[in-house]
């Protein structure tokens, strides 16, 4: 009976949690980074993935206003490549206020050097360094974070490797309630993503602030032009002289993405021989992007057509989110000796 037990206990599926901060249309950074990678999860686990509205206010706390929109326009970006509101939850987090709830809670019970040791708070304090962002909500991101997940009694949390020092410092929180109040949460484990690398159109990391990306609503007359002008290996000047695919830009990302081993060996043989130019070699790989990008872009196309169908059904989810984090707060209450 204990073996019957535990093998039905293996194939329960993980709760899995994982959001992304509302910036508008998604580019292809942003499919093949991550939203790939919840499209396989949602088949295997109960996910729930939301927008991460309060954590957008972090750095963009002086100008909100464009928080709703990018909202929509992220989720229609979302629906459109598959993410499933059957299979799983889609909601906001602003709309569940049991993550604000806990987040005051944790905040009391972690210490302050947890969070000024934390890594990417160092490193994002020199990277935003034009923007006031020294403040107890930026320093304090880790524990809002942690909350969105413990909230959800999410065993997994898929991140880049960037990201993984978050989730130890989630884990730790969690020990520390635990070992306070007793065992409410499970410790969330680090699910690592394979982080695809994706460069933009100047050959640095595809970014919205760079202005160099392909978003997945481009026409495919804007995503050809765009390919067509993407910086190569600088080393070629002119279509005769050998090149080296390794140090080209356009290769590390769309070749490597979307073409076949057939292809890859004759853009090794004919680029470093100097035989075709750069546009014929890109010329290879355009349709693929635009075959693969089509049924996406149909999508949401419809979609667009009735956005408040949308907005309707993230409201429902968002409920349903509700219902999960508020059963988990009754428990917290109740442990904490809180009304």
């Amino acid at each position: 009976m204990k073996k019957e037990a535990e093998k039905k206990e293996k194939n329960i599926p993980t709760r899995v949690v994982s959001g992304m901060r509302p910036s508008g249309k998604l580019h292809l950074g942003h499919f093949h980074g991550v939203l790939e990678n919840w499209l396989e999860l949602q088949k295997k686990h109960e996910c729930f993935f939301f927008v991460a509205d309060w954590h957008a206010l972090t750095t963009e706390y002086e100008d909100p206003s464009k928080v709703p929109e990018n909202t929509l326009e992220m989720v229609l970006d979302w629906l459109s490549v598959g993410i499933d509101p059957v299979k799983s939850v889609i909601f906001t987090q602003s709309g569940v206020k049991e993550h604000a709830e806990l987040y005051v809670l944790l905040s009391m019970l972690t210490p302050l050097g947890w969070l000024e040791r934390n890594p990417t708070y160092k490193e994002q304090l020199v990277e935003l360094k034009n923007r006031d962002v020294r403040t107890y909500g930026f320093l304090g991101y880790p524990v809002l974070q942690t909350a969105d997940i413990i909230v959800y009694q999410a065993g997994m949390v898929p991140v880049g490797i960037d990201q993984a020092p978050h989730i130890e410092l989630s884990r730790e929180i969690v020990r520390r309630f635990n070992h306070l109040y007793g065992e409410v949460f499970p410790e969330p484990k680090t699910l690592l993503t394979e982080a695809k690398k994706v460069l933009g159109t100047d050959g640095r990391k595809m970014s919205k602030s760079y202005d160099n990306s392909i978003y997945l609503s481009d026409t495919p007359e804007v995503i050809e032009k765009k390919m067509r002008t993407m910086v190569t290996d600088t080393a070629r000047q002119r279509k005769t002289d050998p090149g080296n695919p390794e140090k080209c830009p356009f290769f590390e990302t769309f070749h490597k993405l979307y073409s076949d081993e057939s292809t890859i060996e004759w853009v090794h043989e004919v680029c470093t021989t100097g035989a075709v130019g750069c546009i014929e070699c890109k010329q290879r790989v355009i349709p693929k992007v635009l075959e693969t990008l089509e049924p996406i872009q149909k999508k949401r196309a419809e979609l667009e057509k009735d956005k408040a169908s949308v907005m309707e059904t993230l409201k429902k989810d968002t409920e349903r989110a509700r219902i999960v984090a508020r059963e988990t707060m009754e428990k917290v209450r109740s442990v904490m000796s809180l009304g």
